[in-house]
């Protein structure tokens, strides 16, 4: 009998540990093995976002980017160390919305930046 939670995706019962992750064989999925709880039963069952360092994310943070990122469809590059003021936690592929000076409206993953 296994004693690993069922996939929060497709919930498939056969998941194995990797590491410090979980991980899908069905779906492919990847999930922190601390996150579990959080993810299930957090205060009104919202999902935790996380920085790059573990730290917990919310809405109107200000964080910094932690690598050079390229914008598909531009010669653009958002350079490690720019600040970003007053980001907005979303449910999708990509956790923030921000706006970004001299760029625009953008959507950034919650592991490519460190709260300031």
């Amino acid at each position: 009998m296994s004693t690993l939670p069922p996939c929060p995706k497709c919930n498939f019962e056969y998941t194995y540990e990797d590491g410090g992750n979980y991980v899908c064989p069905e779906c492919a999925h990847e999930w922190q093995r601390d996150a579990v709880g959080a993810e299930e039963g957090g205060a009104a069952g919202e999902k935790i976002y996380r920085d790059a360092s573990g730290n917990v994310l919310q809405d109107g943070d200000t964080v910094t980017v932690i690598k050079d990122l390229k914008l598909k469809g531009s010669s653009k590059v958002i350079k490690m160390g720019t600040k970003v003021k007053n980001i907005r936690l979303v449910d999708s592929d990509h956790d923030i919305d921000c706006k970004i000076d001299g760029i625009g409206p953008m959507s950034l993953k919650s592991e490519f930046v460190r709260k300031a």
